[in-house]
């Protein structure tokens, strides 16, 4: 019997747990007026938020941000207890609230998110720590106004109001002369250097210097002393007497006597020491891969930008990586396991990266990347990258197992200030993939025609699916001429794409991409349909009997679909045009060992009346025997078997396969047409052959509908 949610060992039970160990854990450096149970009620509505953050569907960063930011708000002010709150989550966060029956894989997914919701409460931590820093900074910097104008009159009053203001101030007061000795401290700035006033009193203001001061401090402090200014503000370090760094927000300001005389100065110091190293702690994490500990993709980004930005004659080069087939890794022996691999990968491009000028970072993933910088990258990117390759060849041990890693490098190398960060790297990445496609575990200058070309074809690519909603396709008809009484007789819709940026664009440039993402389906429904409308339309005009047929293209992923029967029955029906005046064509290509369950859909159609037109014959592996059982009725040659017979005399070779065609096409009932027509001494050959129709620049190119429709009515007056 398992217990009740509210019962021991139930999720409000450990949940309860949780909070105990995190209150004991924060509470003794937690500035407080609550007992540690009141404190512990405290926590608990956040340690159940951990809990809800914890196994919510997708997380959440700004839950997690208000948790860190609530800490503030119950006084958990101390850097040292948002550490020990990290380490509280990180140890027991998914013990007490995660699903202990889950999979490996679930468990290792919410200690990842564990990693995170740490990550995103330090943020919120530091955050709300910087806003309540804001405000008692305005506190104290009124407070210091205050101080002065109350120092300013102790001391033309009585020594003993000076020494009230000094040791009540809750920050360091120091009072020195115009030459720079000190001659007052009180107990706050002691404090700050150790507690012991022979170290302070009585020193020089010039001894104070630290490798760290801006170059600004001691020229401001030479203006005050001189009486050129009343005060300034800087951040300041210095040294404590034990080697340790103080670092301070220093306010000094001129006291003047009763006459406006300069008289002393005033120095008014906050500790920000632990504020700064939490700070800079934040930024380390912010800017740094917590798996790798290399640098990230934030961080990387600011050196290429400034090694992008460096002065005229200078060079960058950057080698992109990409692991080959981590995936595998991943999916076979876990994220565990990959995430092991990562680190030792990322530990041996680290020391191939070692020169001047030279970085290793982690993108994300198994995506990695290099960057040298200097006079002669030309030649140093090159090295850099085969000193990766090399680094890989050795097998890594991961769980007992030895795994070989490849990897795709794309290179960009050149001067600087003429690409932005962004742009560089986009071309290192397509060229990573560009070695990636050529097999892989190599590497590939970028190639900046490539890039465009790869650049303008993801355009084409992410513009395609509103393209068509937008309708900016259009159809161009090319005549199908009768060679036998020379009229035209049909015509083959050809889809064109008018671009908003690039014009009008052929099948070629477009049709590709359609298929690769799945839009050629809607896409060339949309077609047939036009396409059958307009010949309906071509029929209602003519006088002519017979119909004007439409051949209208058919892509291979047509085929496959399983609408392919019913949307062609449905646009023909809808349109009143008869099944006889369509022909379908298929790519030769296409239909190469095509089982019966891709010809039946052929069929269904071809027995309703549609022919079906087997295009550009004699391209693929023409399996001429294999006619037989494909139900075609229309054979079209490609033309490149009439290519030769624009000069004369043709070459009695390709007459003799084109008149076997022909004559074997017959044999089967198969009408043969013929593409890319472009002289009369063509046209005339291939009727004597015996082809049956022909298209081509001869007759027309490709136009709009009413072109055909004149040529139409020529052939009917004619």
């Amino acid at each position: 019997m398992t217990a009740g949610p509210g019962g021991p060992g139930g999720p409000e039970d450990r949940l309860r747990r949780f909070a105990t160990i995190w209150s004991r854990a924060v509470y003794p450096v937690t500035s407080t007026s609550l007992t540690r149970p009141e404190f512990e009620e405290r926590l608990l509505p956040l340690a159940r938020q951990l809990s809800e953050a914890l196994r919510a569907r997708a997380f959440d960063a700004a839950a997690a941000k208000g948790i860190g930011a609530a800490l503030i708000d119950a006084h958990c002010t101390d850097p040292e207890a948002l550490s020990r709150t990290l380490d509280c989550v990180d140890a027991y966060l998914v013990l007490y609230c995660g699903d202990p029956d889950a999979s490996a894989e679930a468990q290792e997914a919410q200690r990842t998110r564990c990693s995170r919701l740490q990550h995103a409460m330090a943020a919120g931590f530091a955050a709300a720590l910087k806003e309540r820093t804001l405000a008692e900074q305005e506190a104290i910097a009124q407070a210091a106004l205050t101080a002065q104008g109350e120092v300013a009159e102790a001391l033309h009053a009585t020594e003993a109001r000076l020494r009230a203001v000094f040791e009540g101030a809750a920050i360091g007061i120091g009072i020195a002369d115009l030459d720079g000795n000190v001659l007052q401290v009180n107990g706050a700035l002691l404090r700050m250097f150790g507690g012991s006033e022979q170290l302070v009193r009585g020193r020089n203001v010039a001894e104070w210097t630290h490798p760290d001061d801006a170059p600004q401090v001691w020229r401001l402090y030479d203006e005050l002393v001189r009486g050129e200014r009343d005060h300034y503000h800087v951040e300041k370090a210095f040294c404590r007497p034990d080697g340790t760094v103080l670092w301070t927000n220093l306010t000094v300001s001129l006291l003047r006597d009763a006459d406006g005389n300069p008289q002393y100065q005033l120095a008014l110091m906050e500790d920000t020491t632990e504020r700064r190293l939490l700070n800079l702690r934040l930024r380390y994490e912010a800017t740094h891969d917590a798996l790798t500990g290399l640098p990230n993709r934030t961080l990387f980004f600011e050196r290429l930008e400034k090694a992008l930005a460096a002065g005229e004659g200078r060079r960058f080069g950057l080698c992109y990586l990409d692991l080959d087939g981590f995936k595998t890794i991943n999916d076979s022996l876990g994220h565990a396991a990959g995430d092991r691999l990562l680190v030792e990968v990322a530990d041996r491009l680290q020391a191939c990266a070692t020169g001047p000028g030279e970085m290793v970072a982690r993108l994300g993933g198994d995506e990695f990347v290099a960057l040298t910088t200097g006079p002669d990258t030309e030649r140093g990117v090159d090295e850099l990258a085969g000193r990766i390759m090399h680094a890989l060849v050795t097998p890594i041990s991961v769980d007992g197992r030895e795994l070989t890693v490849r990897g795709s490098i794309g290179i960009v190398e050149g001067p600087v200030g003429e690409r932005g960060a962004a742009e560089v790297l986009r071309s290192a990445d397509i060229t990573m993939y560009r070695a990636k496609s050529a097999g892989g575990n190599r590497y590939e200058l970028a190639d900046p025609e490539a890039d465009a070309r790869t650049i303008t074809r993801h355009g084409l690519t992410t513009a395609l699916p509103t393209a068509l909603n937008r309708g900016e396709f259009f159809i161009e008809y090319q005549p199908l001429v009768h060679l036998g009484d020379g009229k035209v007789h049909g015509a083959e819709a050809l889809v064109r794409w008018l671009h908003p940026q690039h014009g009008v664009l052929g099948p070629d440039r477009f049709i590709p991409l359609a298929e690769r993402t799945g839009l050629i389906v809607p896409l060339g429904r949309w077609v047939l349909q036009e396409a059958v409308r307009q010949a309906r339309a071509w029929q209602e005009k003519q006088d002519q009997p017979g119909p004007l047929r439409i051949n209208v293209n058919l892509s291979p992923c047509q085929l496959t679909h399983p609408g392919l029967v019913s949307d062609t029955v449905e646009i023909l029906e809808r349109a009143g045009l008869e099944p006889d005046a369509l022909c379908l064509e298929v790519t030769e290509s296409a239909l190469i060992g095509a089982d019966d369950d891709l010809l039946k859909p052929l069929r269904r159609l071809a027995e309703m009346g549609v022919d079906i037109a087997l295009d550009d014959f004699g391209t693929g592996y023409s399996n001429l025997a294999n006619l037989r059982r494909l139900p075609v009725r229309v054979l079209k040659l490609d033309r490149s078997f009439t290519q030769s017979m624009q000069q004369y005399p043709a070459d009695p070779v390709d007459l003799k396969i084109v008149e076997g065609i022909v004559s074997l096409a017959h044999s089967l009932d198969l009408a043969v047409t013929v593409e890319g027509v472009e002289t009369g001494a063509q046209a005339e050959q291939l009727r004597m052959m015996g082809c049956d129709t022909a298209q081509g620049w001869y007759y027309a190119r490709p136009g709009p509908p009413e072109r055909l429709h004149e040529l139409a009515l020529v052939d009917a007056t004619g």
